[in-house]
């Protein structure tokens, strides 16, 4: 009977080996969140990589390639992708196509100026509301809620590793949560007064949310808005009358608007944020969040005095 008996190595190599189950993303902050709940039961696959231009993205067919044999793609959704009715078409019935920021609560686009009587009378604060904000992944909470909806997904595609999922969602949004933590800590060290982010695209409105900034942006949610001379004088008067100390340019983004602000104004250019979260210096949530904190703090908090 001994003779029978298999070594463990040659047993294991004789059971069939589960596949991941294969994940697309279109967005490289999904692609992390997406390892980051599935862990070794998933394969993930990039099609929106690090660098990549999302206003500008649109699927290729190499990318469908890419695509295939995917159960589920996960898209930002909130209008992000344009192209998504399109690829619908292309994707076939056995790839589920998710819009994440579907199931997470919108804010719409505030575009925010500030307007002055004729004789210098009342003041009044403008907010023109558009489209919404799809930009939801600049919010702990909401990459909480998305890291739930990825489980989800995931549970109902693969209920085997059900559990894992959750626990995977569990272990993300822990970690979510105590960078939350940390960026109110250090947000704390700016005055709630100089708490005014200007921006040039209307890109930080839930990080705005989450942290108790007023955003100020001088064009719209896209890249290719132009800021009218109006808007722009606006902007200047607003500057000088609340002291604004900075103004930030986006990672692949730095219209000359900015610099004619500043020109004007003096006021200084912080570093660029990161605004769409494909950048490759910072294309995963904590690495875009930390980036964005640390730079609006050293240019808004006051400086320390030297020891």
């Amino acid at each position: 009977m001994k003779h029978l008996i298999l070594p463990l190595c040659l047993l294991a190599a004789a059971l069939p080996t589960l596949a991941a189950t294969k994940v697309a993303t279109l967005h490289p902050i999904l692609a992390d969140l997406a390892q980051q709940v599935g862990g070794a039961n998933v394969e993930v696959v990039e099609i929106l990589k690090p660098g990549a231009d999302i206003h500008h993205f649109e699927p290729a067919p190499k990318d469908l390639a890419a695509m295939k044999g995917a159960k589920v793609l996960l898209a930002s959704g909130k209008g992000l992708e344009s192209f998504l009715d399109k690829l619908r078409d292309s994707l076939g019935a056995d790839v589920k196509l998710v819009e994440v920021g579907a199931k997470i609560p919108s804010i719409p686009f505030e575009e925010h100026h500030h307007e002055h009587g004729e004789k210098g009378g009342d003041e009044h604060d403008h907010h023109h509301h558009g489209a919404e904000d799809p930009h939801w992944w600049h919010s702990a909470e909401n990459m909480k809620r998305a890291a739930r909806v990825v489980a989800d997904e995931l549970s109902a595609i693969d209920p085997a590793n059900a559990s894992a999922y959750a626990a995977g969602a569990k272990a993300a949004s822990k970690r979510f949560g105590e960078l939350k933590s940390w960026a109110q800590k250090e947000i704390s060290k700016v005055g709630k007064k100089d708490r005014l982010l200007v921006t040039a695209h209307g890109a930080f409105g839930y990080f705005c949310k989450e942290y108790g900034f007023e955003p100020i942006s001088l064009l719209g949610i896209g890249r290719s808005d132009d800021a009218s001379s109006k808007h722009v004088a606006e902007t200047i008067e607003e500057i000088r009358e609340h002291g604004i100390k900075a103004i930030f340019p986006e990672d692949q983004a730095n219209p000359k608007v900015l610099a004619e602000i500043a020109r004007s104004t003096g006021v200084k250019i912080g570093e660029p944020l990161i605004a769409d979260g494909t950048a490759k210096v910072a294309h995963t949530f904590e690495t875009m969040l930390a980036h964005n904190v640390r730079s609006i703090v050293a240019a808004l908090a006051p400086a320390e005095p030297a020891k």
